[in-house]
């Protein structure tokens, strides 16, 4: 129960309303750019969620080809941009660069992801970065999952029954991870937590 001002305004037996806290209350509708950068293929995919569960709206991939670096790069951003343009995203997740043995394709792929988040700094969304494992875990339940119990999960979760490349199938990973912790961190928020 709720004090008042005055002691005196207290009357015991009776209980006033409160609004709802739980999660699922003050979650907002939004839509989420899930987001996985490479050199040479981006994928993406775009997300409805609210209350319920999240819904597919679109996926894909932005094809970067040819032998200039540079050119590719453009060729995201732009890619990227319009997606941006197009969707109106209100949340945007991508995955962080995983180093692996070879810098110089780690060096590559920081450069491909900064042009894609470059692309989305026009837009009022909030940008949301998840590891690989995050992602594996909060689509699959282990972090340890493979590709293809990664594309299973991300079809059985969004009921998505045609053709979905792999790249796609990531970026929808890392949009329903995002979606998945969302009300969590609502939930925390407005319990006066840090997101």
């Amino acid at each position: 129960m709720r004090r008042s001002g005055a002691w005196r305004s207290y009357k015991p037996g009776t209980v006033r309303a409160e609004a709802p806290t739980t999660a699922s209350a003050i979650v907002r509708p939004a839509r989420i750019l899930g987001l996985d950068p490479g050199s040479r293929a981006t994928g993406y995919g775009v997300l409805d969620v609210g209350r319920g569960d999240p819904r597919y709206v679109a996926s894909g991939t932005i094809r970067a080809a040819g032998s200039d670096f540079p050119a590719r790069l453009k060729e995201i951003f732009a890619g990227v941009a319009a997606l941006v343009a197009e969707y109106r995203p209100d949340e945007i997740a991508i995955e962080r660069v995983f180093v692996n043995r070879n810098p110089d394709s780690a060096l590559k792929l920081g450069q491909a992801r900064g042009a894609a988040l470059a692309a989305t700094f026009a837009s009022p969304a909030s940008i949301h970065e998840y590891s690989p494992r995050e992602v594996k875990l909060g689509v699959t339940g282990t972090g340890a999952a493979d590709k293809l119990q990664v594309q299973k999960m991300v079809r059985i979760l969004l009921g998505v029954s045609g053709r979905l490349g792999a790249d796609a199938a990531d970026a929808l990973a890392i949009a329903l991870c995002h979606a998945h912790g969302r009300g969590t961190r609502v939930a925390v928020a407005a319990a006066g937590g840090r997101t």
